[in-house]
C-alpha cells in the first residue's frame, strides 16, 4: 500500500476545512484536505459570514473574492402576516451593514449562500501551492502514534487505498464526524431543539419584497403554524427558502409535506394564493445544541461541527468553525516550525471550548425567543440580544497559559452579547485602530498576519528593540513597530493608546490570530527580561 506524508492532514471538505487549508497554506504549512463528496455543497445552508470571519479573510487575501459572492438588498429583517401583507415589525441587519462596526472593524459581515461561496474557498484554496485538495476521497480509519497520525483514505471512483503519515490531523468532517467518533469524544448538550422542512423554490417575489431589502421575514400566519412563525429566507436573483417547523410528537412526519403542500405553504406565507413558483427541493433536518466534550486528543483535533451543533438562530455555526481553525493554526504552525513547545496546542481546547459552549448555549435560547418575539399579537421586533450580537462577534475572550494576564479587569459592558466594548487587555481581540504607514491607511489588525507584532507607543523604541532582541534569539517571528507622531506607523486621530490603554512608553504583543497576548502600560528597567518571560509562557517555552 503506497504511503504519502504531509504535515497536516484535514478531514472534511466544507467551508471550516477550506478555511483550515487556507490557513495552514498562509502560514507555509503544507497540508492534504480530503473530502468524501464528490464536490461543494448543493444546499444553501450557512448565509451570514459575520464580521470577524470576513476580517480573517482579509488577512489571508481573499476578502473581496469572498464579497463578489454577497446577495445584494439583503439588509433588513422583517416580521409578517405574508410577504405580501401586513408588516408588524423591521430591524436592520446590522452584522452585514457597514455602518454597524465601522467604530469597530475595518470590514463587515456578508450574507451570501453556502453553495455559492464554497466554490470560492475551494478556489482560492487551490490557488495556493503547499496545498493539496482531494474531493472523491474518504478516510477509513486512523491511528495515533507518538510522533505522528497514520491514516488510510479511500479513492471512492478507483477504489484504490493507500496511507498518509501526518503530523497532526484536523478533522473538520461535519456534525456526524468520523474522526470524532474515532477518538471517542462524545457530544454533550441537546440532540433536538425543534424538527424542520426546508421548502427551496424560484419565484420572482420583486413585486411584494418592494424596496424593503429583505434579506429574512419571520411569517406570523395561524393557518401555516398557530405556535410558531416560518422563516421566509432570501437567496439571491429568484432563490428562496422557506422553512417551517414540524411536530413528530403530534404525529406529523416528513413525508407529509408534499409538493403539493409545499406549494400551498408558500402561497400563504407570500399572501399569493396564485404565486408562480417552482420547486427546487423539500429537506427534512433537526437542530440540535451539542458540544464535545474536549477539542482534541494527543495529535487530532476538532473544528467546525465535528466539534459543535448548534441551531442557525443567529448564524454563528460556520463563523465559529473558521474562528475555531483561525485558532489552531497558528499554533500549529509555531510547534511545526520549532517556536513553540507542543503544550501550545492544548491551549486551543482551553480558548475555544467556553466560548463555543457559550454560543451555542444562547443560540439554544434564540430558538425559544424568536417563536415568542415573532409570535406575539403586535410585535415590536425580536428580543434585543438576537439580532444584536456585536459583543459575540468581536467580544471573545480567550484565558489561558497562551495569555498573560496584566492585572486589569473587564470592561464593564451591561449587555455583553449585544454591546462590544474595545479593550486590549490580555486574552481580548485586539481593536481596530486607523493608522497611517508610508502614507498608506491600514488597520490595526493589517498588521496581525502570520508574526507576532509588537506594538509599543511613541516613547517605546526601547520595548521594539528588546522584542527583537528577545524574538530572534527564541526563533520567533515578530514584527515591532512604534506608534505616534514622528513613530513607524503613524496615529492620525490620536486614538491608538487610548484604544490600546498604555502611556507612550507602554507596549502590546499581539499574537498571529491577533488576540493580545501582553501589555504593559508603560516603559521596565528590564523590558528584555519581561518580555523573554512573556515570550516563554504565551508559547510555553522556558523563559
Amino acid at each position: 500500500m503506497a504511503s504519502d506524508e504531509v504535515p497536516v492532514l484535514i478531514v472534511g471538505g466544507g467551508p471550516v476545512g477550506l478555511a483550515t487549508s487556507l490557513l495552514c497554506s498562509h502560514y507555509g504549512i503544507r497540508s492534504l484536505l480530503v473530502e468524501q463528496h464528490p464536490g461543494t455543497s448543493i444546499y444553501s445552508k450557512a448565509r451570514i459570514i459575520n464580521a470577524r470571519t470576513m476580517e480573517i479573510f482579509r488577512q489571508l487575501g481573499i476578502e473581496r473574492a469572498v464579497r463578489a459572492a454577497e446577495i445584494p438588498h439583503a439588509r433588513n429583517g422583517v416580521v409578517a402576516r405574508s410577504l405580501a401583507g401586513e408588516e408588524l415589525a423591521r430591524w436592520p441587519g446590522e452584522a452585514v451593514l457597514p455602518e454597524g462596526v465601522r467604530d469597530w472593524s475595518p470590514t463587515w459581515g456578508c450574507t451570501s449562500t453556502q453553495e455559492t461561496f464554497e466554490p470560492i474557498l475551494l478556489a482560492q484554496a487551490r490557488l495556493r501551492e503547499p496545498a493539496q485538495i482531494r474531493f472523491n476521497t474518504e478516510l477509513l480509519s486512523f491511528e495515533q502514534r507518538d510522533d505522528r497520525v497514520v491514516a488510510r483514505l479511500l479513492d471512492r471512483p478507483s477504489g484504490r487505498v493507500w496511507e498518509v503519515r501526518a503530523r497532526y490531523l484536523v478533522g473538520a468532517d461535519g456534525a456526524h464526524s468520523r474522526v470524532r467518533e474515532a477518538l471517542g469524544i462524545r457530544m454533550l448538550g441537546e440532540p433536538v431543539l425543534a424538527h424542520r422542512i426546508n421548502i427551496l423554490f424560484r419565484a420572482d417575489l420583486a413585486r411584494w419584497v418592494g424596496d424593503r431589502e429583505i434579506s429574512a421575514c419571520f411569517i406570523v400566519n395561524p393557518q401555516i403554524d398557530p405556535h410558531a412563525p416560518g422563516l421566509l429566507i432570501y437567496n439571491g436573483g429568484d432563490r428562496w427558502r422557506f422553512q417551517v417547523y414540524y411536530y413528530p410528537d403530534r404525529g406529523e412526519r416528513p413525508e407529509d409535506y408534499t409538493p403539493e403542500r409545499c406549494q400551498e405553504l408558500v402561497r400563504t406565507a407570500v399572501g399569493v394564493p396564485d404565486l408562480a413558483l417552482e420547486l427546487d427541493g423539500i429537506v427534512d433536518w433537526s437542530d440540535a445544541a451539542l458540544v464535545a466534550e474536549r477539542f482534541g486528543d494527543r495529535r487530532a483535533f476538532l473544528v467546525g461541527d465535528a466539534e459543535h451543533q448548534m441551531t442557525p438562530a443567529g448564524g454563528f455555526g460556520m463563523n465559529v468553525g473558521i474562528q475555531d481553525a483561525h485558532n489552531l493554526v497558528w499554533k500549529l504552525a509555531a510547534v511545526l516550525g520549532g517556536w513553540a513547545a507542543p503544550t501550545l496546542l492544548a491551549t486551543y481546547d482551553a480558548e475555544r471550548a467556553p466560548i463555543v459552549r457559550e454560543i451555542t448555549e444562547q443560540m439554544a435560547r434564540n430558538v425559544v425567543t424568536a417563536a415568542r418575539a415573532a409570535s406575539r399579537t403586535a410585535p415590536t421586533g425580536p428580543a434585543p440580544d438576537l439580532f444584536a450580537q456585536h459583543g459575540r462577534v468581536f467580544g471573545a475572550t480567550y484565558a489561558s497559559p497562551a495569555i498573560v494576564p496584566d492585572g486589569t479587569v473587564p470592561p464593564d459592558v451591561a449587555a455583553p452579547v449585544a454591546d462590544y466594548v474595545p479593550t486590549a487587555r490580555p486574552g481580548r481581540r485586539a481593536p481596530h485602530v486607523w493608522l497611517d504607514r508610508a502614507g498608506e491607511r491600514i488597520s490595526t489588525l493589517d498588521l496581525f498576519d502570520t508574526a507576532f507584532v509588537l506594538l509599543a507607543g511613541q516613547a517605546g523604541r526601547g520595548w521594539c528593540e528588546a522584542a527583537r532582541a528577545v524574538a530572534g534569539d527564541l526563533g520567533v517571528p515578530l514584527h515591532a513597530y512604534t506608534v505616534g507622531e514622528g513613530s513607524d506607523l503613524g496615529d492620525p486621530d490620536a486614538s491608538w493608546a487610548a484604544a490600546y490603554g498604555v502611556e507612550p512608553d507602554g507596549a502590546v504583543l499581539v499574537r498571529p490570530d491577533g488576540y493580545v497576548a501582553w501589555r504593559s502600560r508603560g516603559a521596565s528597567r528590564d523590558a528584555e527580561g519581561v518580555l523573554a518571560d512573556a515570550f516563554g509562557r504565551v508559547l510555553q517555552r522556558a523563559a
